[in-house]
């Protein structure tokens, strides 16, 4: 049986300020505001948003990364935002290139900073970061125009195809879902969802946690397209609680621990194998 205590003093004792504010409000009552608070802390002058907010990327000044995990949180848990993604939409009209790719900042790789980050210079796709910005209302038309040319041909059916790893097809999931005009949109939004299926069948049991991002609920369409595979999941997560009340990630980062624990958690509750 999962133990609630255990994971909160466990994320209470290694998670982050803000993630020790959405644990309360998701799983104690706690404030909404509070949590807001928390949030703000990581927004900058020019409303966007940095400061190791994504842990793997330590750099201070407003960057994709960061706000990409932020939005990404926000949906996930079904966080309202209030007043707390004003101005964001404008920071980011403002690092577009004119294909529609995000333009990194100088400077990204002058503090710590994870390799796969290095490599791609940061975030450059826009797909998840504009699907979500919609999702909570807050997508520019400048945004939303830039990013249905580049999705045009960089989220086609082919390259949705082409993603090898689950958690990787958040780019197409957070578009497809939120931005209904755009071209192609129930064609791309259900190879999406066909290849997500085809993606959670073949994944290892260790990596069931990366499901449900793409699975909020029992109401989601992709629970009732596999059952059995998020009945599998589930019953994974039940079972694999560490001692001191976290999970692990599949790559063994400890900074990451927190908020699987946190995920897990909620997936379990959203499918009423954990009372609160």
């Amino acid at each position: 049986m999962v133990n609630l205590g255990q994971a909160r003093n466990f994320v209470y004792e290694h998670g982050t300020l803000w993630e020790r504010a959405l644990f309360s409000y998701l799983f104690d009552g706690g404030s909404l505001e509070r949590l807001h608070q928390c949030l703000r802390v990581y927004k900058n002058e020019d409303n966007g948003f940095g400061h190791r907010f994504e842990h793997d990327l330590s750099f201070p000044e407003s960057n994709s990364v960061a706000l990409e995990y932020l939005l990404s949180t926000l949906r996930r848990f079904n966080v309202p935002v209030g007043d707390l993604l004003e101005g964001t939409a404008q920071w980011l009209e403002s690092c577009m290139a004119e294909d529609g790719t995000i333009t990194p900042p100088d400077g990204l790789a002058d503090y710590p900073i994870a390799p796969w980050w290095r490599e791609w210079g940061g975030q450059p796709a826009p797909d998840s970061i504009v699907g979500n910005l919609a999702h909570f209302g807050k997508a520019s038309s400048p945004l939303l125009d830039s990013t249905q040319k580049w999705g045009s041909s960089h989220l086609t059916e082919d390259d949705i195809q082409q993603i090898e790893w689950l958690f990787m097809a958040y780019h197409p999931y957070d578009y497809y879902t939120a931005i209904k005009d755009a071209p192609e949109h129930d064609v791309r939004l259900q190879a999406t969802y066909n290849h997500l299926a085809e993606l959670a069948q073949s994944m290892p049991i260790e990596q069931a946690y990366s499901l449900f991002a793409f699975v909020p609920g029992p109401d989601a369409l992709l629970a009732k397209m596999i059952p059995d595979v998020v009945e599998k999941a589930l019953d994974h997560l039940e079972k694999t609680q560490e001692s001191e009340g976290h999970w692990r990630d599949q790559h063994g980062l400890a900074q990451w621990y927190p908020m699987v624990t946190i995920g897990n958690l909620y997936a379990l509750k959203q499918f009423g194998r954990l009372q609160v």
